[in-house]
């Protein structure tokens, strides 16, 4: 794999140094760096704790003097107890190395200027003979008592010199380790992903059949699925405009190929033949109507999708608008021998809806009726007034349609029993144009279906959302 500065392999290798680059630098400073801060700190701590025993253990008499040596050595911190009865000093234990020395000018100048202030503790660092830093601590237990705590700031200079040796090798160490740890595991993160855009860039050129893989990582393998179901849903798109443009190609053929016979036959035979002439015009005409309904029904379809449609709601009379469409078809009872059957329960019923939509949506689904309706041709249009719901059926006694085929009728350019003859130019775009105009009007629909007995679409308008 060929790494570079924008994948996610090196993203991912460079991110997992920086982290473990971070770590290191949080060791050195608080390792080396700041070692000798945090230790005079806990020192500083330290005998503060002791002074706080000492407060607690005094009682106002001389008897807390037997416990100071038992928290000295306890504790490991010099104590020297100063009264006003004496020449100046005395010490619990005078034997402990971390005494500085008496005679040091800058100790007795800082405890004197203690004892005659007005302050109730003091905290000064002061340099031995020896150059060893010593903490004194200072505190009044009344005007009497004065108590000074030592400790020795040992000298950790050496402790740091090992411990910045012992970083050095360690931090070469975790550098390689985290080197070589980080590029597995970038690798071991970036490899699905490097695969889904092998696997994407095939699908990108057409190849269908690609699967996108599987990944142990759940968000890796949610989109793995995802893909696998656009690809799905891509692949049947693309056999449906493989539909389409055959469907389209064969409707557009048939009526261009009748009126330029038609056509010809007027010009070169029945031109001198005033019936023969018409009924020729008529098939023209007939022809060009079905050619006008394929681009409108493309046009509609279109138009609807792209939310370019409004609703341009009026009040109309439903049961007179299905009259006028139904006598529209007529032509097929004296053609085809179709019989059309309208029931009603009242002569008249007003809705607020767009009334040329809704005309497109029972247009459509009788000429759908039509187009599957096979030896009983009967087609029944019901309208049923219920308190909350009007709901209108068109019925065909046609095949029927598979359950499994049920889900997919609403979608563009699906056509049911593809290969049965139908009687009307069809484009697969009806019962979506359906679709989006009655979902346009949030009115409830579907279709229920039985093999061989025929099918039932229905839509529901209620009559709240009508007034």
């Amino acid at each position: 794999m060929k790494l570079n500065s924008k994948s996610i392999l090196f993203r991912i290798w460079k991110y997992l140094i920086i982290f473990s680059l971070l770590i290191l630098i949080f060791l050195w400073l608080f390792q080396v760096t700041f070692l000798s801060r945090y230790y005079e700190l806990c020192k500083r701590r330290a005998i503060k704790h002791v002074a706080s025993q000492i407060v607690d253990n005094y009682d106002g008499t001389d008897s807390f003097l037997n416990s100071l040596d038992d928290i000295s050595n306890k504790e490991g911190i010099c104590i020297e107890v100063a009264t006003t009865d004496t020449d100046w000093y005395y010490s619990s234990n005078m034997n402990h190395s971390c005494l500085p020395d008496k005679k040091n000018p800058d100790v007795l100048s800082q405890k004197k200027k203690f004892a005659v202030s007005d302050d109730k503790t003091m905290s000064i660092k002061v340099a031995t003979q020896n150059d060893i830093d010593v903490l004194i601590y200072g505190l009044k237990l009344d005007d009497k008592y004065f108590i000074f705590l030592n400790t020795v700031l040992d000298p950790i200079d050496s402790t740091i010199k090992i411990l910045e040796n012992q970083l050095i090798i360690v931090t070469i160490i975790v550098i390689l380790l985290s080197a070589i740890i980080a590029y597995f595991i970038s690798n071991r993160l970036s490899r699905p992903i490097t695969s889904l855009n092998k696997s994407a860039k095939t699908f990108a050129k057409g190849d269908y059949n690609v699967v996108f893989p599987n990944s142990d990582i759940s968000e890796i393998n949610e989109l793995s699925n995802s893909l696998n179901y656009a690809k799905k849903e891509l692949a049947k798109t693309d056999e449906l405009r493989k539909d389409l443009m055959a469907n389209v190609s064969h409707d557009l053929k048939t009526p261009l190929t009748m009126i330029k016979a038609y056509s010809e036959m007027v010009r070169d035979i029945t031109y001198k033949d005033d019936v023969k002439r018409e009924e020729n015009l008529n098939t023209i005409i007939e022809e060009v109507d079905r050619l006008n309904l394929l681009v409108s029904d493309i046009l509609d379809q279109s138009s609807i999708q792209s939310n370019i449609d409004i609703l341009k709601k009026e009040d109309f009379d439903l049961i007179s608008l299905i009259n006028s469409i139904i006598k529209r078809f007529q032509i097929f009872s004296k053609t085809e021998s179709f019989e059309f059957k309208f029931i009603y329960d009242t002569e008249k019923i007003i809705i607020n809806a767009d009334k040329q939509k809704i005309e497109q949506v029972i247009y459509n689904l009788i000429g759908n009726a039509i187009n599957y309706s096979n030896k009983e041709k009967v087609i029944t249009i019901k309208v049923l007034d219920d308190k909350d719901k009007i709901r209108v059926e068109i019925i065909d006694k046609g095949e029927g349609i598979d359950k499994e085929e049920l889900k997919y009728i609403w979608d563009r350019y699906y056509k049911v029993n593809k290969k049965y003859k139908r009687k009307i130019v069809g484009t697969g775009l009806g019962l979506s144009i359906v679709k989006s105009i009655l979902e346009l009007h949030n009115y409830k629909y579907g279709v229920n279906s039985e093999k061989k007995k025929g099918t039932t679409f229905y839509f529901e308008i209620n009559k709240e959302k009508n007034d």
